[in-house]
């Protein structure tokens, strides 16, 4: 039955649309939270109704409808979506804005699932919601106008809401009224347009029994309203009861699984050097007397952070990784603030400007609120901003360079001294696990935290013995005593155990980080500027700095300078200690016994002169110095085979024991891989695992890329038998490769050089 075209049900229709579609956009909200998005919602619903209705009423073909909503879209998008990109106040699009709504359509929502939210107006972000609710109201009201079985309008509608959901935040959620509310409406509305096409059919058959002479029961129709309207209301207050109560019985977890959960970022910390690892850059030659930063607004003591450092792998300390644990290395876009609304302290706004500084990592004072850059380079700056609210670090991809400057506005900690902390508690800040220790460090932290009590006092304890032993020293002249720089664990354990503590702040803050750690205390390594003074100030490269954060229960993350202060570096003690003579005491010789001396027996001086030898012993060393020889020259070509095959194997030892279950468990895939490009299939740089699976042609190595993809983009961590499960399971694989196969090629395999030269490369069935 085609839906009638009255004014009543034209009418009806359109609320019922509008009011589906109200409470559908009730999602979005906290992805803007902005009244701009009110006006684009509204507007969207208003204008996308136009197209929809008129097509309708004229009879229009569905193309005509189409091409009339398209350029409706063109001709309100940017002036709604976009309004900076307009002209005459904002009434005529320009061509950039055009082309940026445009784009923005195909782009604009994975940029929505790489940013902070709220994102208010910032940018072109509206052009997505504007685009769905556009589309829905459209296609919805057009399928309900239109349609035999209008009750498909219900779908776009749903979407919009489904969208909402997917693109949100993975905290919170929406308010179970709302989702009531949208379910009782659509199925308020489905209901209606049942009655309607019941009550159609009744008249239908009313008419033609007439027709026939017979009678027909008064007020059928009236009665099928009633009935059809009591029905939906109980099946919405039992629907309603048993939301209710399932979400009291199984209340769902803090986090959601949403898109945004899974989604790659596009900054990714990893790809570039620990910057601790340049400090003494920082010191050499003409960098010293550089001006790194011109800063105006520096508040007294201000340090200036470039990055929060806290994964440490025995070699580096890092920005953590995506896959760490807590969100040390989740970097997402600032499109207005930055919510800092649980600091304490002093709002500040300081002013930047980068002089001979350069990098990805960018220069911020206190807990940064909002940044807002200036010059030639604003916009690619802006575009290019990443900022990491677990570790305060900021970065920007393509880096700053000399010229570039931006205004931030910031929280200043309230500065908190040693004898705080020495009554304060470790607290719960997620932070990386540590992967290797010194054993050195652990025994000068029991020398210095001997007989104290609390793990507060116990820290104290440490950073005053670490500033009391020590000596500053770069290391940089000949005047300086000897200094190396980095800060691997080796180093660590040469600071700590040499008879001068000789470092610098990268060695003595990796060295209290550490010590925190082992009391218990989340901490990390800051590496930045400790300028001199305050105000406008010339930062240069001899302020470069490095000192921790401890996190504790009563004041949260703190700052701690564990430097020891520049003071004269005594000479260094003799390494062997002077052996000193000491009189000889007189000691008589023992009387002389002539009875034991007659004891003795005289010396056989009689020797064999049989020097004859076993002709079968003689053959028998000759031919074993022969075989030896041949063993000899085997062994030395044999020793490069042997190499490679013990290289081999240590590579999957170090996969299967190091590192947490999903690092061995993507450790697994990498084992699997490089025993496949051994055998000789073809590594793409571009194949996905399953992709790659595909061409090994196993299905037990199908099954391995599903549970390694699984480890990686599903929620939640793995555990310690899951990834022993994925190693035995590899060993069956590692069978499967070499079956059907001869000797020789499972023997080529494994003295293939292809997986350890393709060590090095990036990519490839990842």
């Amino acid at each position: 039955m085609t839906p009638p075209r009255t004014p009543g049900f034209t009418v009806t229709t359109v609320l019922f649309a509008w009011l589906a579609l109200a409470v559908a956009v009730t999602p979005w909200w906290p992805i803007y939270q902005d009244g701009r998005f009110v006006l684009v919602v509204v507007a969207a619903i208003v204008l996308g109704t136009l197209p929809a209705v008129v097509g309708a009423l004229a009879r229009w073909p569905s193309w005509l409808v189409l091409l009339g909503a398209v350029a409706l879209f063109l001709l309100s998008g940017v002036q709604l979506a976009i309004p900076a990109q307009t002209l005459s106040g904002g009434l005529i699009p320009t061509v950039t804005g055009l082309r940026t709504l445009v784009a923005e359509l195909a782009l604009g929502w994975r940029q929505l699932l790489t940013i902070t939210i709220p994102v208010g107006d910032y940018q072109a972000l509206l052009v997505p919601v504007y685009a769905a609710v556009f589309a829905a109201t459209t296609v919805a009201i057009s399928l309900a106008l239109r349609v035999r079985w209008g009750e498909l309008a219900a779908v776009p509608v749903l979407a919009v809401f489904v969208l909402g959901i997917a693109f949100g935040p993975d905290a919170g959620g929406v308010a179970l009224p709302f989702t009531l509310a949208e379910i009782g409406i659509v199925l308020l509305w489905l209901v209606w347009r049942g009655a309607v096409r019941r009550r159609a059919a009744i008249r239908r058959l009313t008419a033609r029994t007439r027709a026939a002479g017979e009678t027909v029961p008064p007020r059928s129709e009236r009665s099928l309203a009633v009935r059809s309207v009591a029905g939906a209301a109980v099946i919405l207050m039992i629907a309603s009861i048993a939301s209710v109560a399932a979400a009291q019985a199984v209340p769902p977890g803090r986090d959601r699984a949403v898109l945004r959960t899974g989604m790659q970022l596009p900054f990714e910390p990893r790809d570039y050097p620990s910057p601790l690892s340049s400090f003494r850059s920082y010191l050499r030659g003409a960098s010293a007397d550089a001006t790194m930063l011109t800063v105006r607004g520096l508040p007294a003591g201000g340090l200036i952070r470039i990055a929060t450092l806290d994964e440490y792998d025995g070699v580096v300390y890092a920005v953590g990784s995506g896959d760490a644990d807590g969100a040390s290395g989740t970097f997402t876009r600032v499109p207005t603030s930055v919510d800092q609304s649980g600091a304490t302290g002093d709002r500040i706004q300081v002013e930047v400007r980068v002089g001979a500084y350069s990098g990805v990592w960018v220069p911020t004072v206190g807990d940064l609120e909002t940044v807002d850059f200036r010059g030639e380079n604003a916009a690619r700056l802006r575009d290019a901003f990443y900022f990491n609210q677990a570790t305060g670090t900021a970065a920007v991809i393509g880096g700053v360079q000399r010229g570039d400057s931006y205004r931030t506005s910031a929280i200043q900690p309230v500065g908190r001294d040693l004898d705080a902390v020495k009554r304060a508690t470790p607290g719960a800040a997620p932070v990386p696990a540590i992967a290797a220790l010194p054993d050195a460090l652990s025994v000068k932290l029991e020398s210095y935290d001997r007989g104290v009590d609390g793990a507060g006092a116990q820290l104290v304890a440490a950073i005053q013995g670490l500033k009391r032993d020590g000596y500053i020293s770069h290391g940089l002249t000949a005047q300086e005593p000897a200094s190396r720089s980095g800060h691997a664990a080796d180093r660590i354990t040469e600071l700590v155990s040499a008879p001068r503590m000789i470092g610098d702040a990268e060695q003595y803050s990796v060295a209290a980080a550490l010590m925190a750690r082992q009391l218990g205390f989340p901490a990390r390594v800051v590496f930045g500027f400790a300028p001199q003074g305050q105000g406008s100030v010339a930062v240069r490269g001899s302020d470069v700095s490095a000192w921790i954060e401890v996190n504790t229960s009563q004041a949260g993350w703190v700052a701690i300078d564990p430097v020891p202060p520049v003071r004269p570096i005594p000479d260094e003690l003799p390494q062997q200690p002077t052996q000193i003579s000491r009189p000889q005491t007189p000691v008589e010789p023992p009387p002389d016994d002539p009875l034991e001396r007659e004891a003795q027996s005289p010396q056989d001086s009689t020797r064999s002169d049989d020097t004859g030898q076993d002709p079968v012993l003689v053959a028998l060393l000759a031919g074993l110095r022969v075989a030896a020889g041949v063993l000899a020259v085997a062994g030395l070509i044999a020793l490069p085979l042997l190499v490679v095959v013990t290289a081999k194997g240590i590579r999957r030892l170090r996969r299967r024991r190091r590192g947490p279950p999903a690092r061995r468990i993507t450790a697994a895939w990498d084992e699997f891989r490089d025993e496949a490009v051994d055998y000789g299939y073809a590594l793409a740089s571009s194949a996905t695992r399953f992709e790659f699976a595909e061409q090994v042609g196993l299905e037990q190595s199908k099954t391995l890329a599903a549970v390694v993809d699984r480890a990686v983009f599903a929620p939640g961590a793995p555990g310690r038998t899951d990834a022993d499960r994925v190693w035995t399971a590899l060993e069956e694989i590692s069978d499967s490769l070499g079956r059907g196969l001869t000797r020789w090629q499972r023997f080529r395999s494994r003295i293939s050089l292809r997986s350890l030269r393709a060590r090095g490369r990036s990519g490839g069935a990842a």
